[in-house]
């Protein structure tokens, strides 16, 4: 080869390495242009669009495609459209993981801060708050008022609420478990009820299956019943297997439970907050000073604490309980054992007692 040719083909290689990197060079620029675009040019409007001051407020639908999300956010007023979100979300490898939601935008921001706060969830929650005690009654008038929620359920009956719900049982009583439940602003009322009612039946469900074999109980609904009477009548935690304790005893020797939060419950919305012994001789399924017995549904929402208590309750023959004023309570053996505590305890206080005979 001639070195004339050496040096031609010599130059035509530098020009080729030349051209690619230009190339290279007029690639990197664009891709810089691309994303600095994605991450300065503002497409959020500088105006709120809610009472939040400083945000705008963007809802995007669940399973929305990437099309779908980008079609949203036009028609709520942000800058962009079915084109290019999908186009920037694939650049920012965040196209799987864009999250719906009600979104508060920084006021001013652009499409690349908006892509990463959906793809960290970083969205508007709520939450309600089902407290162990709590009634029907009580949780019905939260959630009815809750402003972030649609209302489907608002005045439904008891029976239309568990057939919304597919669940067969005598009431709506005590079917929700108590725990703090977290949802999108907008989403359905029914949806609260849904999974406090599965997570109840989960933890009904583990508590039957770890029960005392001897437990008079004959059904999960019973465990239920009971458990939400332990519910009320505790104060302390480390009572909770004791109570159980009197109850199952007193129902195993057919003795009557005779406390006063079925009484009450029974009573309804009318009771004023003072039990009367002509309370106490007013006959209704929930009188159990009156009737043997569980009543016929829970009377309030029971813990996990008081379901597993109801499931293995206390070794002991205990059949008698009273309040010591302190959270606590004293028990007692026999008759004569729980007069005296009575004494001690309530009586100087003109309180009533807890179980008697």
């Amino acid at each position: 080869m001639s070195r004339k040719f050496q040096k031609r083909t010599l130059f035509v290689q530098k020009s080729k390495n030349s051209q690619l990197r230009r190339w290279g060079l007029l690639a990197l620029t664009l891709v810089a242009v691309f994303y600095c675009f994605l991450f300065f040019w503002p497409v959020i409007p500088n105006t709120p669009n809610s009472n939040e001051a400083n945000a705008f407020k963007v809802k995007i639908n669940p399973q929305s495609s990437l099309a779908s999300i980008g079609g949203q956010l036009k028609q709520q007023g942000i800058l962009v459209n079915a084109f290019t979100l999908p186009i920037a979300a694939r650049s920012f490898f965040v196209g799987a993981k864009l999250k719906p939601g009600t979104y508060l935008f920084p006021l001013g921001g652009s499409l690349g801060k908006l892509l990463l706060q959906m793809a960290r969830g970083d969205r508007v929650r709520e939450s309600i708050a089902i407290i162990p005690g709590m009634t029907i009654r009580q949780l019905q008038a939260i959630i009815d008022s809750h402003p972030a929620l649609i209302h489907q359920t608002k005045g439904l009956s008891s029976k239309e609420l568990l057939q919304a719900l597919n669940l067969s049982y005598p009431g709506d009583e005590g079917l929700f478990f108590p725990d703090t439940y977290i949802f999108d602003p907008d989403e359905a009322d029914i949806t609260i009820y849904r999974r406090a009612s599965q997570a109840m039946q989960k933890q009904l469900s583990y508590a039957w299956q770890q029960r005392d074999p001897m437990t008079p109980l004959k059904t999960p609904y019973e465990l239920l019943i009971l458990a939400s009477i332990i519910e009320k009548e505790t104060g302390k935690n480390s009572d909770r297997a004791m109570v159980a304790a009197v109850f199952v005893n007193r129902l195993s020797k057919g003795m009557m439970l005779q406390t006063d939060p079925t009484v009450i419950y029974g009573l309804g919305p009318n009771f004023d907050g003072n039990l009367r012994k002509s309370d106490l001789r007013r006959d209704n399924p929930y009188n159990t000073y009156m009737h043997k017995g569980l009543p016929p549904t829970p009377i309030a929402m029971p813990s996990q604490d008081s379901l597993m208590a109801t499931a293995h309750p206390a070794n002991s023959d205990v059949l008698y309980f009273v309040a010591r004023g302190d959270g606590t309570s004293h028990f007692s053996k026999t008759l004569n054992e729980h007069e005296l505590a009575v004494d001690r305890f309530q009586r100087k206080h003109t309180s009533t007692s807890k179980p008697q005979q």
